[in-house]
Order: structure tokens, then sequence, then C-alpha cells
């Protein structure tokens, strides 16, 4: 097992280099925000298209299938099963149907003398909608039971899921660390205005996602340690085997403070004082040609989604 190369979710994939690299990390952050709120308030069918949106986005920059296949096969799953269970749940509306005039059995207790209002004949259905999509029943007083509102819950809490993870997970895909740290220290500059220290904000979110995989590989050298001892956990019982998973959960948090100190000192080391004075520039930011392309389909796809995604 390797964590550091299996881990489906916040990997960055150096090779192939795709288009979605090429493009400028402040444009990405600005189109993923813009996925991410353009489901709010949104139809079903706008939700469905910004899933099928993303898709077709991983299609074209030609990501290996294997990556897209550690990347979208779990959450696919889940999403089926966050659908199923959603369909068959009840919808939350329990509504009694009472007739608005009397019926011939309420006629009978009118008191003597007085005239009832008339009863209206039945009005024959107008259209074929139906509340009620799936009504069927199942052995054993079972019954599966899908109806319009459930089925719009279940599409929008599945589409919700969908976009929410694949749109990070693509997003981290092809940003590098240190291009999203200095997107969101540029994007983030009018905050200085009102004193918030945008660098150290910056450098703090760098050391994180530096941090993640030196995480990763601890986690994994405790796996494995505990995998080569063969240890019988079903002799050992709930009570031991519990124990045990504090006593690793404890060496592992005491190796990421020993890990965190490491870090700290070797900063010191080579006289680091500030982030101010010790900026260290990886990328250059400047936008171009098919930058301002996709900043140009971001204004065409909000114009769809104001246009033909409005809730229903």
């Amino acid at each position: 097992m390797d964590l550091l190369r299996s881990l489906p979710i916040g990997l960055y994939l150096e090779q192939p280099v795709t288009w979605l690299h090429r493009i400028d990390a402040r444009v990405k952050l600005i189109w993923l925000l813009s996925v991410l709120l353009a489901p709010v308030l949104a139809s079903s069918p706008c939700r469905i298209a910004i899933v099928a949106f993303l898709v077709l986005l991983t299609i074209s920059a030609r990501i290996p299938w294997r990556v897209w296949r550690q990347q979208m096969g779990w959450l696919l799953m889940l999403g089926a099963i966050v659908t199923g269970l959603l369909l068959i749940a009840p919808d939350g509306i329990a509504v009694t149907q009472q007739p608005r005039l009397p019926t011939a059995q309420t006629l009978q207790d009118w008191p003597d003398g007085f005239k009832p209002p008339e009863v209206l004949p039945a009005v024959p259905t107008v259209t074929g909608y139906r509340y009620d999509i799936v009504d069927v029943d199942l052995p054993l007083n079972l019954g599966l039971y899908v109806t319009q509102r459930s089925l719009r819950i279940a599409i929008k809490l599945s589409t919700l899921l969908f976009t929410l993870i694949y749109s990070t997970t693509l997003f981290l895909l092809t940003t590098a660390p240190e291009e999203i740290t200095e997107g969101l220290e540029d994007l983030m500059q009018p905050l200085r205005w009102i004193g918030l220290p945008v660098t150290e904000i910056a450098l703090t979110l760098t050391l994180a996602l530096r941090f993640i995989p030196l995480v990763l590989e601890e986690v994994q050298n405790l796996v494995r340690s505990i995998r080569t001892r063969a240890i019988k956990w079903q002799k050992l019982g709930i009570r031991n085997a519990i124990q045990i998973w504090l006593m690793v959960a404890e060496r592992l948090v005491q190796n990421l403070l020993l890990r965190a100190e490491q870090i700290a000192s070797a900063m010191q080391v080579r006289g680091f004082t500030s982030p101010n004075e010790h900026r260290v520039m990886w990328h250059r930011l400047k936008l171009k040609g098919w930058d301002w392309f996709v900043i140009g389909g971001l204004g065409v796809f909000w114009w769809a989604r104001i246009a033909f995604g409005g809730e229903m």
C-alpha cells in the first residue's frame, strides 16, 4: 500500500501537462468559485449540466484514465448510493386530501330544512402529471415509492455533492500548491487595506499543503509497522484492539509534532524572519492569451446560468 500514490483526493498531476495546467491559477480559482456557486438556487437540469460540464472538461484535458478512474470511481459510487437512498426515502410531505364540498355520506347529517350546497361532479384530470412516479408493492409489507419531490431532492443533493468534491479535486489535480498560494495571495491583495496579513496567510497555506504528504507518509509507515507484526485481532478483543489503535494515534501525533519542529528549525537555521523579507517566487503571474479566452468563457457560463438555470 502506498498512500502517496493511491490516495484519490488532493494529488497534483505533474505529467502529462494538460491545457488546464497552463491556465493561470487566479483564473482557475475564479472558475472554481463560479462552479461552486452556480448550483445555488439552480434547477435540476442546470445542476446536471454542471456535472456534465465537469466530465467534458476532464475528457477535453486528456487526463489519463488511471487518474480519472481513481478520482471519479468512488465519487460516482457515493453519488449513486446517495441518489438511491433519497429516491426511496419519504419526501416529508404528508398531504391529506379533503373534499371542498360535502359528499353523499355527509349530506345525511345535515339538519332538516337546510339546503346543502350543490355537489359538483368530478372533474377529469387535464394533464398527465403525477406526483408519484413509482409505486410498487413488495413482499413483507414493503413498498417502493418514488415521488416528484424525492426525485428533485435526490438530483439536487447528488449533483451538489459531485460538484463540490470533483471540482475542487480537478482544481488540485491541475494546479501546483505553490501556484494556489500565489494566486490566493494576489487575489487577496485588497485585504491589505484593512490590515489583514495576506503574506502570512499565504505562507501558512503553503506550509500546510507541503505538510500533507508528510502526514500521509507517517500514516503509511505506522500501518506498515502494524502489518509486519501480524497481530491476531480476533484474539485481542475489542478493548485491547482499541488500546493498540490509541497507541498508534499517539505515536502518529508525536511523529507529526517532531516533523513540524524539524521544519521550524530548518527555517530558523536559514535565517527566516518574516514572509515579507524572505519571499520566494516560484511562478510568474501573468495573464496570457488563453487566460483571457477562459475568462471570456466565464462570462458565457454565467449568462447561461442566469438565463436558463433558474430554479423552477
